[in-house]
């Protein structure tokens, strides 16, 4: 790998670690940042790493809420959390209608929707959507405020939204669970905190059907760009993930919202008139 692939390589992954945890479309972005800037690389693998590359963005989740996350306790034998146990299973409901949809209609999906007009009409719809959801919560206090408080019915409703991102490119993952979890009445710190749960499972297996899709067989070069991509995704999602937290202890998604708007608009105007 020559230094300007690897240039390129290091800022998709700054992009996928910025955009993966704040809600405002991985996916809207990382067009965008293709347009500019092509890698040399094949079409099948460059389909493969943008979705690949979120596994660096699982784990930062995973090494910063591990005490949150992991159910068994060892220091007095084996015990486990009851509370966590619960908490993997309402993560395993809301997974099950993106996962159905996945596996069944994943190259409809791509066919019919991953195009550029979509991706721009999700942009500002859902960012639409924050701006009136967080007027409409306005002064109302939250009627979940802790993933214990959470219900099966709860979760699988947020992961229907899941399921809408996963069916529309521009949405955000996290995005639409967020949306989701806001018009439930879940305060916007769980709502955050779930929507980082729930992408372990369901960014772990869009991976795994990426690559099994691809194949194993990889040259030095492919390696490459995946581990340098996984890492910078890694690192900077640390960094995403703890500025999101502490940012909307006492601020709203509406400035996420216009972002989207004015991205989505930027998007349809830039493919329309010179793309």
């Amino acid at each position: 790998m020559n230094i300007i692939e690897m240039i390129k390589t290091i800022f998709l992954g700054i992009v996928e670690g910025i955009t993966e945890w704040l809600p405002i479309s991985s996916t809207g972005h990382m067009i965008l940042v293709d347009e500019f800037l092509h890698m040399n690389i094949t079409p099948e693998f460059k389909e493969m790493f943008f979705v690949v590359i979120q596994l660096g963005a699982i784990l930062a989740v995973v090494v910063l809420y591990f005490s949150k996350l992991f159910p068994f306790d060892f220091n007095h034998g084996i015990q486990i959390n009851k509370e966590k146990f619960s908490m993997w299973f309402k993560i395993l409901v809301a997974t099950i209608p993106a996962a159905i949809i996945g596996l069944l209609w994943e190259d409809q999906m791509n066919h019919y929707f991953n195009n550029y007009q979509t991706v721009s009409i999700m942009l500002i719809l859902f960012g639409i959507f924050f701006i009136v959801i967080e007027n409409y919560n306005k002064n109302k206090k939250p009627k979940i405020n802790s993933i214990a408080e959470i219900t099966y019915k709860t979760a699988l409703i947020i992961g229907v939204f899941q399921m809408i991102a996963a069916v529309f490119p521009g949405t955000s993952r996290s995005g639409a669970t967020i949306v989701g979890a806001l018009l439930l009445g879940v305060s916007r710190t769980v709502a955050a905190e779930f929507t980082f749960f729930l992408a372990i499972p369901a960014m772990f297996g869009a991976s795994l059907l990426k690559i099994l899709k691809f194949g194993f067989v990889f040259t030095s070069t492919e390696v490459s760009i995946l581990l340098i991509g996984m890492i910078t995704a890694f690192l900077v999602s640390i960094l995403s993930i703890k500025f999101l937290m502490r940012y909307i202890q006492k601020n709203d998604f509406k400035p996420f919202g216009w972002y989207r708007i004015i991205l989505g608009t930027v998007v349809l105007c830039y493919f329309f008139f010179l793309g």
